[in-house]
């Protein structure tokens, strides 16, 4: 079972970046989908993006195209979202988690996700 621990969360400015990491360890990161999530408080969970098994195809949301890209570092085991352009509706708690499909089917609702990290907070404010 892989567990995972995000990184790379903090306050920014409007307009700014950051790249946040999910390790991973008991497993390696090839063997899974991994999709990243946000959640505000009082508001469901939401997919931002995901890269997929063996293909290391990658999607993102509409809301986060061209400002959000996905990665997977296998010498680190390691997958990023890298954010640029944030605003402030980016602010939320971030996570990743894991599925054994070969796909990113069901990455925005998060359905076969497990795994699930501790999350780390983006805040993005002025």
């Amino acid at each position: 079972q892989v567990q995972l621990v995000e990184s790379g969360g903090g306050l920014v400015q409007p307009g700014g970046s950051l790249r946040l990491s999910c390790a991973a360890s008991g497993s390696r990161t090839d063997y899974y989908s991994i999709g990243w999530f946000r959640q505000v408080p009082g508001k469901e969970r939401e997919g931002v993006s995901c890269i997929s098994r063996s293909t290391d195809r990658a999607h993102v949301r509409d809301s986060v195209k061209g400002r959000f890209t996905i990665s997977r570092d296998s010498t680190r085991n390691t997958v990023f979202l890298q954010m640029n352009n944030l605003k402030p509706e980016d602010t939320a708690v971030y996570y990743c988690a894991a599925s054994t499909l070969f796909s990113c089917a069901n990455y925005l609702s998060g359905a076969t996700y497990s795994s699930w990290g501790q999350g780390t907070q983006v805040t993005v404010s002025s």
